[in-house]
């Protein structure tokens, strides 16, 4: 095998493209940095994702300017959610409650759009604003100096040739099974294990007013409208009720059983449809949090924090901590504040930011009686409203600059 070609040392590494590492690196790009990003599959391609973005995420399309660009790329603009309820046993269903969403810092509507188009998207604005993004390229671990800390990546490209690429510092974006988290040794400071499943498919040819939730003693399904005039319909529930129902029997099959079961009305709907995918999903969510920076690199999005998509908040962390991470770096590149003050800075941001949604998920997560359910529920609709907000005071990294 060849010795790699020696590279530039840029000011940041990014190794994954899609949520939280195209994110970054735009953020990263805008501020004036040399930002390389690298990824081993190449873009537009799908991953497995309920892509529905809480408020925080749209406010955080909207901060970059993106939103538009997610809308006109023919994902709905979602104004109406519909709540429905089954009650337990012996308690007679609820009538459904329709909500409009509501206006709030500064966003009016959700989205939900299909990944192989938001991630795309936000990796393409990356390249506008000068980042440079590799594809084709698998990171095997890091580069260390002398002294321990980390310089750069170390891997293959499409054609197992190999790869070294330093710079000042890396970010792992690399998702849950992150070989950057790996390599560096990053311990989990946080695991309650994995108790929760969630698995969907996507169905056309039926009307798709909005976001629609079923709530039932034991698991939550629903509908999030996205592309093309298809809805994914998803269902979350116990692990050991997920794989009792996929015992000996083919995914579609026991989607439909489990979904005849959380939400009747639903699935006696999807008759008119056409499913139009395979079911996809997790038979094992964990909801886990790692120590997320150290000398020369950082963690963003699922590679650093991870939780059961029970609340459909996953985009919605990677973004709001791909922010929080661009101004820390930013700060040590230009010499605002010491590395070592500017990642701390980061990583009690990030940990102070989502704790409350973490544990708010992982309640949910345990699939309480209906009434305690729907009230975990309401206290995460008002931790949503309020991290949104405190996202949306904050001085939009890059807006100072030409980057349109």
């Amino acid at each position: 095998m060849l010795s790699p070609t020696p590279s530039p040392v840029h000011d940041v590494i990014v190794v994954g493209a899609r949520a939280a590492g195209a994110a970054t690196a735009l953020l990263l790009a805008r501020l004036g940095h040399d930002v390389l990003v690298v990824d081993r599959t190449e873009l537009p391609s799908d991953t497995i994702s309920t892509h529905q973005l809480a408020r925080t995420g749209v406010v955080a399309l909207q901060r970059w300017g993106l939103l538009d660009e997610v809308i006109a790329s023919g994902a709905p603009a979602i104004r109406q959610v519909t709540f429905h309820t089954i009650g337990d046993p012996g308690h007679p269903p609820r009538s459904p409650v329709i909500r409009a969403i509501k206006d709030k810092s500064g966003v009016d509507c959700l989205v939900a759009p299909r990944r192989w188009v938001l991630d795309t998207l936000v990796a393409r604005a990356a390249e506008r604003a000068g980042a440079t993004i590799r594809y084709g390229v698998t990171v095997n671990g890091v580069l260390r100096d002398s002294a321990g800390r980390v310089v750069g990546v170390r891997g293959h490209d499409e054609r197992d040739q190999p790869v070294e690429l330093r710079a000042r510092f890396v970010v792992g974006a690399d998702g849950l099974g992150s070989r950057i988290a790996r390599s560096v040794g990053a311990p989990r400071i946080a695991d309650r294990g994995a108790p929760g499943a969630a698995l969907y498919a996507y169905y056309t040819g039926l009307p798709w007013p909005g976001i629609e939730f079923v709530t039932r003693t034991g698991s939550f399904a629903g509908v999030f409208p996205t592309h093309h005039g298809e809805a994914v319909i998803w269902i979350c529930l116990p692990t050991a009720t997920a794989l009792a129902a996929r015992k000996g029997r083919p995914p579609e099959a026991a989607f439909e059983t489990l979904l005849a079961r959380a939400a009747p009305e639903l699935a006696e709907r999807l008759r008119d449809g056409v499913r139009t995918s395979p079911v996809r999903g997790m038979l094992r969510a964990p909801n886990q949090i790692r120590r997320g920076v150290g000398p020369g690199w950082a963690l963003v999005g699922d590679a650093a924090h991870h939780r059961d998509p029970v609340t459909g908040h996953g985009i919605s962390d990677a973004y709001r901590d791909a922010e929080l991470l661009a101004v820390a770096l930013d700060a040590a590149l230009t010499g605002a504040a010491e590395e070592q003050v500017a990642l701390e800075q980061y990583e009690q941001a990030r940990l102070r930011e989502s704790a409350e949604i973490f544990d708010l998920t992982y309640a949910l997560a345990q699939y309480p009686p209906v009434s305690t359910f729907i009230e975990l529920n309401k206290r995460l609709g008002d931790a949503i409203d309020t991290e949104a907000a405190a996202l949306a005071a904050r001085p939009i990294p890059g807006a100072a600059l030409t980057w349109a």
